[in-house]
């Protein structure tokens, strides 16, 4: 079966074809970061239209390295959920048109299971049940993953995500957009010198809780000299406190929940600390753990495509309404 999949959540264009049988075809991803970087964050108006431009080219291009054509297409998968309105309404409207023409099911995709399905495009993967830990710019949860299709929450963020957390702080340090990824490079010249709070470990369960942390960013800055390694260090204590907090909820629910498989995705998951004091706890708990490819970690049109297939092969799929889920639980 061959699977066309379409993702347009928020400010990148990803486009991927997905064969059941051989695998990942060729996959392309435009990101609109240039566009939205003068503006410090994503202008929503200006991320669909740069979908609307970019989709058709990309689909095409995409088809012509899959060495296809669209009447070879067995199914069409697109993210209707959760993302910006208007970008998910870019995606699902083609794809509806598209599955219409051609005569093909098409299914709505959810971002987050998507993400959460990820590792499975990779050689090794990961065998249900497990645990995952879904990390990014909208959304911090630890999830148990019974089978496909059948997930728990098991805990999620209070306030800010962890992703949306790197964000502001790079942003209280005047870093360019986007910022996380900025605060992970310069916090590789910090020092430690600024003591961080390990927000919520102290409590029982398994949510978090982030806000503090970006408080805490604020008042050293603003006490600091302001200068470079001032910036560095802070950046450093910040890495520091988020990625424990993340990694002492994840041995948490392991030894809650006796899984002996953790699954890591979403933006943050490629954080090169974040993986090291994961592994740390693998080894420790005598456990995989598996990650996507650090191109697969943000969003991306493979997993798209990987989680449509599976539920094109169920038969589960979409009616010709066009409908999205700006918000949309898993």
């Amino acid at each position: 079966m061959l699977v066309l999949g379409i993702e347009t959540s928020c400010d990148e264009t990803g486009v991927a074809v997905y064969d059941t049988e051989r695998g990942l075809l060729a996959h392309e991803l435009y990101s609109q970061f240039q566009l939205h970087a003068e503006f410090g964050g994503v202008v929503p108006e200006l991320a669909s239209r740069d979908h609307v431009q970019k989709l058709l080219p990309i689909v095409k291009s995409v088809l012509e390295r899959a060495k296809i054509t669209l009447h070879d297409l067995d199914g069409i998968a697109y993210t209707a959920g959760p993302g910006l309105i208007g970008a998910l309404l870019v995606g699902a409207a083609f794809a509806k048109s598209l599955g219409y023409v051609l005569k093909i099911p098409t299914v709505a995709i959810h971002h987050m299971e998507a993400h959460l399905l990820a590792p499975f495009l990779e050689p090794y993967f990961p065998k249900f049940p497990f645990l995952a830990l879904l990390v990014s710019g909208g959304h911090t949860q630890l999830i148990e993953a019974l089978e496909f299709g059948k997930y728990k929450i098991l805990g999620e963020t209070l306030d800010d995500a962890v992703g949306e957390a790197f964000d502001k702080v790079a942003k209280i340090l005047g870093l360019p957009y986007p910022g996380g990824p900025e605060l992970s490079k310069l916090a590789l010249k910090g020092e430690t010198r600024f003591v961080f709070p390990r927000p919520m470990v102290g409590k029982s369960g398994l949510n978090f809780s982030f806000s503090g942390l970006k408080t805490c960013a604020l008042n050293y800055w603003r006490k600091s000299n302001n200068d470079y390694q001032a910036r560095a260090d802070i950046a450093f204590a910040f890495q520091d406190a988020a990625t424990d907090a993340l990694v002492i909820k994840c041995k948490r629910a392991l030894r809650e929940t006796n899984l002996r498989h953790l699954v890591v995705a979403g933006g943050v998951s490629a954080n090169a600390v974040l993986r090291k004091k994961l592994n740390d706890l693998g080894r420790e708990e005598k456990i995989p753990v598996y990650y996507p490819r650090l191109e697969f970690c943000t969003d991306n049109g493979a997993m798209i495509a990987y989680a449509g297939s599976r539920y094109l092969t169920l038969n589960k799929t979409t009616n010709l309404e066009i409908k999205v889920y700006p918000r949309w639980k898993m």
